[in-house]
């Protein structure tokens, strides 16, 4: 019987996994070779009569790290307008990256740090684990088949990536790369130590370094990539827990937080802020954006401990012998202490938590320790992130090795590390570009206030200090957005700025699919420009972008109160935002009514779940 529902279970998996392909790291017994070779097979097996061998070959630019940074550089530099000779080099197995051991593939070719956990946060929305098991599939069975899935869409992402890397006559060389010693400007060259134990000498013209970010580990905590996780090992979760403990506070905690509790775990949330709001307030959301999401993690069930840390973990229970930890699933308990250290306040409630797996997200620092970046006079900060200039140009003393990417620091976004490694190539190769951020100086809608212009640099400095240099999405589900200021940004900045919300109830798709979200716009007074855009609900991350647009463009409140937008779409929701704002009276009785009507949908379906 279990196998006829398996085989219905895994039919349905597929159709609703399908669209989706990313990264995930199982363990060895779990990984499945494709049905045919991988294309990374037959391009090294072709690249001697396509392009030329590595070793008499003169490249005009190495990249180190083949993640999405690397992999867009290197299409970019070896494409039109550059027409570049390029090396890709990627060590996954060095880096703890997923590979398919039965045809050497690196699975996780060209994804970005966090599509794992993106991906899989849609998998929770789409599937009930609850109703699965119901149905008498065994929880391993279930999480297995959710697992092999992945790996076959991993293959699939990741043969694309090398698709198109061939087409463009990247030539691809796997192996630790780091700088030799005598790295000089008459021998720009890296040493590569591949997997068979040898060393590869590639010179180039210029090299970039892509090498991404890892997880901060705090001192303290036993990680063993089984039942303790950092974010990335997280991705070797080979079980579906029943409970979990989670330290953090910011966007991968969060996100995972929400997505194991809707596959049906217990989830206990550790922050150090002993206000909630304060914490998610500290990475850029809006104070009613942050209490939005606050409310729905409540509203799910997940319980918060505030102001509090891990003082110990102790494995309870005795296994019997050759018994794994995984097979009997005895809990382990958590302490907690206060912040800092110390008792926790009388009142406080339960110290300690038994859970089946805990993970660590306290944020990530950049990957730069064993390239032996001296050698080559490569200079870094406190936290390893390499040192660069407007231009993405490294301290190297060859001046030809640049950086781009989480390797440089903050943001640690895979949009902002693209970015910054196109702006590389361009420095690198002095090919003169129109800004695709900006408006151009002679533009009279652009405003000379800096209001929507994303500026010209890309290094880690330039990029913080301007609020309209990206937008930032937060994959938790519901998903929350932003762009521009705040109303206490503005107020800061001298700007008489006003604000006006549209909640999602009411519009006809947010009282449907996502009642509980809002929209809010902050405004320049008296003209109407819009100068921030915060967003909390579905397709928040989607939603974003017509936003951002609307201040680059420098579109007023009024512009929007007479657009005329689809019926029964989010954005809609601009519309009444806007609307919002010219007759704040009418709108707090529109919300009043809107939340009378959410109540009233939420008791009829608690009475059905009776």
């Amino acid at each position: 019987m279990e196998r006829a529902f398996l085989a219905v279970a895994s039919a349905l998996l597929w159709l609703l996994l399908i669209t989706e392909a990313f990264v995930y790291i199982p363990n060895q017994q779990q990984q499945r070779a494709p049905a045919s070779s991988s294309i990374r097979q037959r391009w090294m097996a072709n690249e001697e009569d396509s392009v030329g061998t590595l070793e008499s070959k003169q490249y005009d630019l190495a990249i180190i790290g083949a993640g999405v940074v690397g992999v867009q550089a290197a299409l970019a530099a070896s494409q039109s307008p550059f027409g570049k000779t390029v090396v890709l080099i990627d060590a996954p197995r060095a880096s703890g990256m997923l590979m398919n051991e039965q045809t050497g593939e690196d699975l996780s070719l060209g994804g970005p740090t966090g599509l794992f956990s993106k991906a899989l946060r849609d998998t929770s929305k789409r599937i009930s684990v609850s109703a699965l098991l119901g149905m008498g599939l065994r929880e391993d069975s279930v999480w297995n088949e959710i697992i092999n899935n992945c790996v076959d869409l991993a293959s699939f992402n990741s043969q694309d990536m090398m698709r198109q890397l061939k087409q463009a006559n990247v030539h691809f060389l796997q192996g630790m790369a780091t700088f030799p010693d005598d790295f000089s400007t008459d021998c720009s060259c890296l040493n590569v130590q591949k997997d068979d134990g040898t060393t590869e000498l590639v010179r180039a013209g210029k090299i970039l370094i892509a090498t991404g970010s890892k997880p901060f580990r705090p001192k303290g905590i036993p990680f063993d990539g089984r039942r303790i996780f950092d974010s990335d090992s997280i991705n070797t979760l080979s079980f579906l827990p029943r409970s979990l403990a989670i330290t953090g506070s910011g966007i991968i905690a969060i996100e995972f937080a929400k997505i194991m509790r809707n596959l049906g775990a217990e989830v206990t949330l550790i922050i150090r802020d002993s206000v909630p709001k304060n914490a998610l307030m500290k990475i850029g959301l809006d104070k009613d954006v942050a209490a939005t999401l606050v409310a729905d993690i409540i509203r799910s069930g997940i319980v918060i401990k505030r102001g509090a840390q891990v003082k110990s973990f102790e494995r309870m229970g005795q296994k019997k012998t050759g018994e794994e930890d995984l097979t009997n699933r005895t809990p382990f308990k958590l302490t907690l202490e206060a912040r800092g250290g110390g008792d926790l306040p009388s009142g406080y409630g339960s110290t300690e938590i038994l859970c089946d797996a805990y993970l660590a997200a306290v944020g990530r620092v950049p990957n730069t320790g064993k390239l032996n970046l001296q050698a080559a006079g490569i200079q870094v900060d406190g936290y390893g992130g390499i040192l660069v200039d407007s231009k993405l140009c490294t301290t190297a003393k060859s001046g030809n090795v640049y950086a781009a990417g989480d390797v440089v620091g903050r943001p640690f976004l895979a949009s902002t590390g693209t970015a910054q490694g196109k702006a590389a190539i361009s420095s690198m190769f002095n090919q003169v570009t129109s800004d695709v951020l900006d408006c151009p100086a002679d533009d009279p809608t652009c405003s000379s206030d800096g209001i929507g212009q994303a500026g010209e640099g890309f290094d880690p400095a330039s990029l913080a200090s301007n609020p309209f240099a990206f937008p930032i999405g937060v994959w938790s589900s519901p998903e929350a957005a932003y762009y521009g200021l705040t109303l206490e940004q503005a107020k800061e900045r001298g700007i008489d700025a006003g604000e006006a919300i549209a909640l999602y109830a009411e519009c006809l798709r947010g009282l449907v699919f996502s009642p509980n979200g809002l929209l809010k716009l902050v405004f320049e007074k008296p003209a109407g420009r819009i100068i921030g855009v915060h967003i909390c609900g579905d397709d928040a991350c989607e939603l974003i972008h017509f936003g951002m647009e609307c201040i680059k463009g420098r579109r007023t409140i009024m512009d929007l109160q007479t657009s005329l937008f689809s019926a029964v779409t989010y954005h809609e929701m601009y519309h009444i935002a806007a609307s919002a704002a010219l007759d704040e009276a009418g709108a707090r009785k529109r919300r009043a009514a809107a939340g009378v009507a959410v109540a009233k949908r939420n008791r009829k379906l608690l009475a059905k779940d009776k």
